[in-house]
């Protein structure tokens, strides 16, 4: 594990104790934490992006802002629910945001999570198997991958729409633009069980694996994930791709460092934090534990999280209803108190 970054749901709420009442302060925060957080030495600034719902859905105009006042931190989603996009609309807003940032740009997307609503899509005018030359029995996750797949092919500078000789000279086939050199390989699929892991390594992308899987075969939720990120890297080495990948997972980290820390979560770090399993979207699914204790007591556990020792990059959930001083202060502590531990040979921790 060599990086640590953030994921912000962009949870906002009018409510006591809330410090994120609307969709502004949102936003607003969540530019401000990319910058308080590069201060303190984190890694990546990364969004969750929900619609319909109380949480970030327009993710390019945040990323842009934090990119503009940044230098170093990674920018990026995790994810993007790709039923719901123009692909070539997506390709152009992609590119612009990243040439903004130089390059930062981290793109996480996938086929979408359980919905606030039913078919949410469909009001955005993307139906399955309604498009031109789609299979009629075309489903939601096709969907998904379909416009992945014309997303990936529009920021590779492809020609696509041909050209007016008048305007332009030419009626050959003309890309999107703007276009972002090295883009296509920082683009990320959210995976939520094993296959789909694989799937991500045989089309060339990096893997986001989440705090939560869509399957269960009975061992800890982190012996799982550890298995999936190794199928990906297996089946990404037999694929041959050119260049190395990336892997992510995400977990809830609370180091209790002060009394408004022990105000909040310290009642949940005398509960035994283990995983748990339930039905989620129709399949039974494993969820991980929260990880909540004093700084010592983290590094320690974190360290022998097999898929957290298994990948290169570890997110941490962020309460943001908290505020970006709050956030702030422990993201400080994880990156001071936590992260060297997670960074040293695994065989020093024994």
């Amino acid at each position: 594990m060599t990086r640590i970054g953030f994921l912000s749901f962009g949870n906002w709420s009018n409510v006591q104790g809330s410090l994120t009442r609307t969709g502004g302060d949102a936003i607003l925060q969540g530019i401000d934490l990319a910058v308080a957080a590069e201060e303190v030495g984190v890694d990546g600034a990364f969004y969750r992006v929900h619609h319909f719902a109380k949480n970030y859905s327009s993710p390019y105009p945040m990323l842009a802002a934090a990119a503009a006042r940044t230098s170093r931190i990674e920018l990026g989603t995790g994810v993007i629910d790709m039923r719901y996009e123009n692909p070539l609309a997506m390709a152009e807003n992609a590119a612009a945001t990243d040439l903004i940032s130089g390059g930062r740009l981290q793109l996480g997307i996938s086929r979408g999570s359980p919905e606030t609503s039913i078919a949410g899509y469909e009001v955005f005018g993307h139906v399955p198997g309604a498009a031109e030359g789609v299979r009629a029995d075309e489903t939601d996750a096709d969907m998904a991958r379909r416009h992945t797949a014309a997303f990936r092919e529009a920021i590779t500078g492809v020609g696509l729409a041909p050209g007016n000789p008048q305007m332009v000279g030419t009626a050959g086939l003309l890309p999107v633009t703007p276009q972002s050199p090295g883009l296509a390989q920082r683009i990320w699929w959210g995976a939520g069980t094993r296959a789909t892991a694989v799937w991500a390594a045989e089309q060339g992308m990096n893997l986001m694996s989440s705090t939560l899987l869509t399957e269960d075969t009975g061992v800890p939720f982190d012996e799982l994930q550890a298995e999936q990120i190794r199928l990906f890297r297996d089946a990404w080495a037999d694929a041959a791709h050119a260049h190395e990948p990336r892997v992510s997972v995400s977990r809830s980290v609370i180091p209790l460092i002060d009394d408004e820390t022990e105000y909040y979560f310290g009642l949940h770090a005398q509960a035994e934090q283990r995983d748990q399993v339930g039905i989620l979207d129709g399949a039974r699914s494993r969820f991980g534990r929260q990880y909540i204790g004093t700084p010592d007591r983290l590094a320690e556990e974190l360290s022998r999280d097999q898929a957290v020792q298994a990948a290169d990059t570890l997110l941490i959930t962020v309460p943001n209803q908290l505020g970006v001083e709050f956030n702030a202060r422990i993201l400080e502590a994880i990156m001071r108190d936590v992260a060297p531990a997670l960074r040293a040979p695994v065989e020093s921790l024994a």
